[in-house]
This record gives C-alpha cells, sequence and structure tokens, in this order.
C-alpha cells in the first residue's frame, strides 16, 4: 500500500479548527503581524491567521503542497517559501529579533531541532505558538518538576506554557499520541547578558550526561572535582543533587561559580 506524502514526511494535518483558533489567540497575533509559519500543509492555521489581519511568511518542504497553498490562498497576504525547515533563516525574508511570531504545526521527530534553532538564532520570534506532542510540552515546564536539556533551553530564552491539549482526533492521519499547544512568550537572549551562551549549555550538557550519577561526578569529568563542590556551595545545591533536580537559576549561578573556581573564562 502506497504511504500518504503527509505521513510519509511526519506531518499529520490539523483538522480541527478550534485549536487553530486556539493557537492564533495564545500566540497573540493581531493585524499588521508578520507570522513565520512552518509547514502549513493545506492552510488550516493559515486560514486562521489570516482572519486577524496578519500577514504569513510560509515555509512548506513539500512541493505539491506549496502549489496548493500558492493557488488556494491570497498571494498578496501569503508568502510560500518552498523549503526545508532547517535550511531557513529568517533573515531571508528579512526577519529580525522581536519583528515576527512563530507559529507551527511541527512533525514530532524534529520538534526539539526545530525549537532549539529558532531561539538560538540571532534573528529570533517574539514569541512562539507551536502544535507539538503532549509530552514534550509537559516535559518542557517540568510538569514533573524533573528538568531536561530541553526544558533548560527553552526557559533561558523565553516563558513557556501550556496554552491548551489537542486530542489525536484533531488531525489526519491521527498520530498514536495527544498534542499540546505550547507557547513560548517574551523571546530573548537577556538571560546570556552576563555569560557566554555556548559555555552555558557546554556545562549543562556535561551535567546531564549520566542520568545515573549524581550532577557532582558529571561535572568532575569537565571541572576539577574541588572546583565543583566550591560552586556546588556557591549555588547552594546539595552534593546529591542530579541535573534534573536543577533549575535554571541555580544552573546559571552554578556556571558562574564554575568559571570562578575553576579558572575557566570561556
Amino acid at each position: 500500500m502506497k504511504k500518504k506524502k503527509g505521513a510519509r514526511l511526519g506531518q499529520h494535518f490539523l483538522t480541527g479548527l478550534w485549536a487553530a483558533s486556539k493557537l492564533v489567540e495564545a500566540a497573540g497575533i493581531i493585524a499588521g503581524d508578520t507570522v513565520l509559519e512552518i509547514g502549513p500543509g493545506k492552510g488550516a492555521l493559515t486560514k486562521e491567521i489570516l482572519k486577524t489581519g496578519a500577514h504569513v511568511v510560509a515555509v512548506e518542504k513539500d512541493p505539491e503542497l506549496v502549489a496548493y497553498i500558492r493557488k488556494n490562498l491570497p498571494e498578496d497576504r501569503v508568502t510560500v517559501i518552498e523549503s526545508d525547515v532547517r535550511d531557513f533563516k529568517p533573515e531571508m525574508c528579512a526577519l529580525h529579533a522581536g519583528s515576527y511570531v512563530l507559529a507551527a504545526n511541527i512533525p514530532y521527530y524534529i520538534t526539539g531541532e526545530i525549537i532549539r534553532q529558532f531561539l538560538e538564532c540571532d534573528a529570533q520570534p517574539r514569541t512562539a505558538a507551536l502544535l507539538i506532542q503532549k509530552e514534550v510540552a509537559d516535559r518542557i515546564i517540568a510538569r514533573s518538576g524533573k528538568e531536561s536539556i530541553l526544558s533548560l533551553s527553552v526557559k533561558a530564552y523565553g516563558k513557556p506554557s501550556i496554552a491548551s491539549r489537542v486530542p489525536r482526533g484533531n488531525f489526519n492521519p491521527p498520530p498514536s499520541v495527544d498534542s499540546a499547544i505550547l507557547v513560548i512568550e517574551r523571546i530573548s537572549k537577556s538571560f546570556f547578558a552576563d555569560i557566554k551562551e555556548s559555555f552555558f549549555f557546554s556545562v549543562v550538557r556535561a551535567g546531564f550526561s549520566s542520568k545515573r550519577k549524581f550532577l557532582v561526578s558529571n561535572l568532575a569529568s569537565k571541572f576539577p572535582l574541588e572546583a565543583v563542590h566550591r560552586a556546588f556551595q556557591i549555588a547552594n545545591i546539595p552534593d546529591k543533587a542530579r541535573a534534573e533536580d536543577v533549575g535554571l537559576s541555580e544552573w546559571k549561578t552554578l556556571v558562574h561559580a564554575l568559571t570562578t573556581e575553576s579558572g575557566t573564562f570561556a
């Protein structure tokens, strides 16, 4: 049996229009806004965005869907870019930091990659509203009380929240799990005003390198053990803490302390 193109590309087209409306509302899109939409498919979300009076820049990989959007949606309101979003840069369309809203129904298999791509780039959106796997959304806001590299990465750049759960029946073909609308507001790089972005994440990655080990042990592979212990005292982190137990502000204090105590300047 021939596999449908949408399913082959990891796309589950949104059919629940209430969810599209909710996403637009949660993103705070208004007339005059520019919205960068990833993977518009057949335009269910695009049409809801257009109702606000915003202009849409739609990035779509599938040439058949590109042709469909160009034929069925107003070309003066929708600019279609035929590209894999992973090869796309906002600057290609004269978008700069804070000048646009990111909206998307993202294929599950590239969720983390796309979120990092747009949060880490220089031309960040001011807000992002994304339909993603519910379990991933829960992990990003740390609903369980446990942090991850992804949750810390998102929180370092903005304020994440879940606007709504979207059951699997609102997609065609239906995925095997439910989705959620993740909203990331107040996106900026202000968190890194006094700390180097790349160094911060290199420490976080080292901290999560082995989930079975305590954070002290993981960081001791990168820094002198004595310096790690002193940094833990400064950051008020228990010696038996694991990486997932440490919040964003504690991580920042810890990274600052490690820089001083180990003599590392990155």
